[in-house]
């Protein structure tokens, strides 16, 4: 007794964390007082001051004893109290109102923190585990978002690990939320770049998503989806991807009404082609025609020049059986001043009206596309066309290749020439006979290999590249004698080198004799 009163003398004089851990240390060893070394703990945690009693080896010491004491559950709460308290495996991280730490309490620290782990490693469950891990994590994340709090990938990466960690079993959607908020709140400084917006809306779209998906919230979902709508400066630029989320959404919900009040706001202040798309889609899925009609009439008012669009609002009419209103479709549409895919547009026309078995139709459109372009693939298709149970036979297309060879070779497009004659020959092979193969086989060409002199933009020669070209049976007369003074040139040039050769050889024989 009078050996207690010493030390609780000692203690009261002299007030730290030394004089008390030696307290708690003889109270166990020494007095073999259990519950007297605990109450000295505990009254170090409490009576101490701040820089005396927030040591790092306080906390482990009194948690060492209590495993000692076989009391594990207590030792895990003095461990997480710490963790909590001292930001424990949080590098580079400092408490509120704390001084900056000593290296020597750094260290002391990372020395509790490796023991809470082996704690939990030994006495702890998978769940105690990941729990010291996930506070690691999060501790990083944290770091890194009060660095940039624009830094919208440690956002994502953030959120997503809470969202795994709460798919583990524990229970935090609060969590998951509050880190959607924060980062929602971190708004692009530019309402005038879209690109700074571009990673930052789906910071919007994940939240949404994990609302409905993850918490069966479609109520809140809904609302983030018009927050954010809210927010995006319209008149500057919008994202389609939001427009269409949020109406999928009030389809899932089954509001339809909804669905297309957001979609036919959207048109008009977004209006890319996306929503025209997706919004024909919803309608033509529930059977309602002239929405569809409606809509495409407004989706071409805005982008005239879509041939895709075209295309489509006529497979719309062919599908319900409206061949008349089809054909006036694609007669509107080749009628435009100006398209971005014409080739496929003429190319859908005259494949309906082939369909339908109109060869009249479809010989007046191959006629109309020419004048237009005289491409070889149009004079090709015109001539295929021909010779099929459509057009007027054999005979029609091989008088469609022979015009198509003729104006290519006044225009002088000889590689055009020879992928005609190419496309030719195989249509003799499929439906002509042996005669009618042979002159075509006579119009092929011979490639024949020649120099020229390359340049750049400025017109400066840069020196001579080899090309082939081709020498067509039909050319003219002179080409064909020019080509042949060449032929007699390069024999003569080659007898004139040999004849060189052999004088020298002679005249090496006469020095030897």
């Amino acid at each position: 007794d009078q050996a207690k009163e010493i030390m609780k003398r000692y203690a009261n004089a002299y007030p730290s964390s030394k004089s008390f851990m030696r307290f708690a240390k003889w109270a166990e060893y020494e007095a073999k007082d259990v519950d007297l070394a605990r109450t000295v703990y505990e009254s170090a945690l409490v009576e101490l001051e701040p820089e005396e009693s927030r040591q790092a080896r306080v906390f482990g010491r009194f948690a060492a004893f209590e495993e000692r004491q076989g009391e594990y559950e207590r030792a895990r709460v003095i461990y997480k109290h710490a963790t909590k308290l001292l930001h424990l495996g949080q590098e580079g991280t400092q408490p509120p109102g704390e001084e900056e730490v000593s290296k020597w309490e750094q260290e002391k620290r990372n020395e509790l923190y490796k023991a809470y782990i082996a704690f939990e490693k030994k006495r702890g469950d998978k769940a105690g585990i990941e729990d010291i891990v996930i506070t690691s994590q999060r501790a990083q994340y944290e770091k890194r978002v009060n660095e940039d709090p624009r830094d919208y990938d440690a956002w994502f990466e953030y959120a997503k690990m809470e969202e795994e960690n709460e798919i583990e079993g524990v229970d935090n959607a609060g969590k998951v939320r509050e880190v959607y908020e924060r980062a929602i709140a971190n708004v692009p400084p530019s309402m005038e770049e879209k690109q700074l917006w571009k990673r930052y809306i789906y910071l919007w779209i994940y939240y949404a998503l994990y609302e409905e998906l993850q918490q069966h919230n479609l109520d809140r979902a809904s609302k983030i989806y018009d927050a954010c709508i809210d927010l995006i400066p319209h008149s500057k630029f919008s994202f389609s991807k939001i427009w269409i989320n949020a109406a999928k959404l009030h389809i899932r919900r089954k509001d339809l009404v909804s669905a297309r009040k957001l979609l036919g706001k959207a048109i008009g202040m977004c209006g890319k082609e996306k929503i025209f798309t997706e919004y024909i889609a919803l309608e033509l899925a529930l059977g309602e025609v002239d929405r569809c009609r409606a809509l495409y009439t407004n989706y071409l008012k805005q982008m005239p020049h879509n041939c895709r669009a075209w295309s489509k609002y006529a497979d719309l009419e062919k599908s319900v059986g409206e061949t008349e209103r089809c054909r006036a479709i694609f007669e509107l549409a080749v009628s435009q001043a100006a398209l971005d895919m014409p080739e496929m547009l003429w190319k859908n026309y005259i494949d309906f009206e082939i369909e339908e078995g109109e060869g009249d139709n479809v010989r007046a459109l191959f006629e109309r596309l020419l004048e237009k372009t005289g491409h070889v693939k149009v004079w090709i298709s015109f001539a295929q066309f021909e010779g099929t149970g459509v057009g007027k036979g054999v005979v029609t297309a091989r008088d469609t290749f022979q015009r198509a060879h003729d104006q290519m070779k006044e225009a002088g497009l000889k590689e055009e020439r020879v992928l005609l004659l190419d496309a030719w020959r195989v249509f003799e092979k499929q439906k002509g006979d042996a005669e009618s193969l042979a002159k075509v086989d006579a119009m092929l060409p011979r490639r024949v290999k020649r120099k020229r002199m390359r340049t750049d933009e400025n017109g400066a020669e840069l020196g001579w590249e080899e090309y082939f070209d081709y020498h067509f049976p039909d050319d003219g007369d002179s080409k064909a004698g020019n080509l042949k003074i060449l032929e007699m040139a390069a024999k003569w040039k080659q007898a004139q080198q040999a004849q060189d050769s052999s004088s020298s050889s002679e005249d090496e024989s006469d020095d030897e004799d």
